[in-house]
């Protein structure tokens, strides 16, 4: 029987949530300074990738409420669609009104690079987030290591199967680096805190595809009967996995963990057939993007162990592999006990 209660503790990290790949961030500041700015004047924008996406309505909140706790003019701006070219149109049309300081959450982590040196280049403060390996940024904040996170979901899963038996990971793509970092990190853990579970199988590929991870689920649910566990990575496989063990009777043995949000995994949490998720909060990773920008803005020093005065971003720690990416502790574990909180 799976163990229902399980921890929400989570998981401190000390490299970065990569989804947009790694490599050598090229700023053209030192590390953890500002390149330009003259105190608070001047407005603050966040540019994420689109509007009218749940996750950057639930950023947008974190803005507002950033900017009314800090009597500053901030405000979010995006695309209506998830493209490269609608992020540098909205930048260049940003750079005419010299506001101090621009965050973003690249859609194309290189395709910002020039656009951005223009706004470097008449000294406007620029913060990524989501966007290790961006060039011509001050400091790029992630939410949390990429192994630590998926340690943190094995953790739980481990406690839900009471630390034996198979389970099988899904990634979105076998290509992506995020979820591969998050299924390594999984398994890592696996190996040296529940040495009695067995991965079943290599990750497998959902596609970014609810229906595939579905489809697949389903095979793995007939080819291993006794299965214990299933890990997604992509925000829908723990959608698909969950509806393949409903279906089959075993929402009550199986534990279905990984990464999602409530707005798209709610009825499965409901009906028990989905355990737990992972994630960030959107708005307080869009008031660390804004925090960072006003320390710059200030001249201040962002570095090792910086507090920016909020939750899960206290104390920061510099991600080895790049000049200026930080991450805080930022993941959320949410069950059906609290998942109402969390309204994206």
């Amino acid at each position: 029987m799976k163990h229902r209660n399980t921890a929400l503790t989570l998981v401190a990290g000390a490299a970065v949530f990569a989804l947009a790949g790694c490599g050598t961030t090229g700023g053209s500041a030192p590390e953890g300074a500002a390149s330009g700015g003259a105190g608070d004047s001047g407005s603050y924008v966040t540019v994420v990738k689109a509007t009218g996406i749940g996750w950057f309505d639930r950023m947008k909140v974190g803005v507002d409420e950033w900017a009314s706790e800090n009597d500053i003019d901030a405000r979010e701006e995006g695309p209506s669609q998830a493209t490269n070219e609608g992020q540098v149109e909205i930048i260049q049309n940003l750079i005419a009104q010299q506001p101090a300081a621009i965050t973003v959450v690249p859609n194309d982590v290189a395709g910002l690079a020039s656009v951005l040196a223009d706004a470097k280049a008449k000294g406007i403060i620029v913060v990524g987030h989501e966007g290790a390996g961006m060039k011509n940024i001050d400091i790029d904040i992630e939410a949390f290591e990429n192994k630590a996170y998926g340690a943190q979901i094995m953790d739980n899963l481990g406690e839900c199967t009471g630390g034996t038996g198979g389970y099988v990971q899904f990634v979105g793509r076998l290509t992506n680096g995020s979820h591969s970092d998050w299924v390594k990190g999984a398994y890592d853990e696996q190996q040296s805190k529940f040495p009695n579970m067995t991965r079943l199988e290599d990750p497998l590929e959902s596609e970014e595809d609810e229906e595939v991870a579905y489809n697949k689920a389903k095979e793995i649910l007939a080819k291993y009967p006794d299965i214990k566990g299933f890990q997604g990575s992509a925000g829908t496989d723990v959608v698909g996995a969950a509806r393949a063990v409903q279906e089959a009777g075993k929402a009550d043995t199986v534990c279905v963990m990984g990464t999602s949000i409530p707005s798209v995994s709610s009825t499965y949490l409901e009906s028990g057939a989905i355990d737990k998720i992972f994630f960030w909060d959107p708005a307080l990773a869009g008031k660390a993007q804004l925090q960072i920008a006003k320390m710059l803005v200030n001249g201040e020093t962002v570095e090792e162990g910086t507090d920016l005065g909020i939750p899960g971003y206290e104390s920061l720690v510099k991600l080895s592999g790049f000049d200026n990416v930080f991450a805080g502790n930022a993941g959320v574990a949410v069950d059906k006990s609290n998942m109402s909180e969390y309204d994206f």
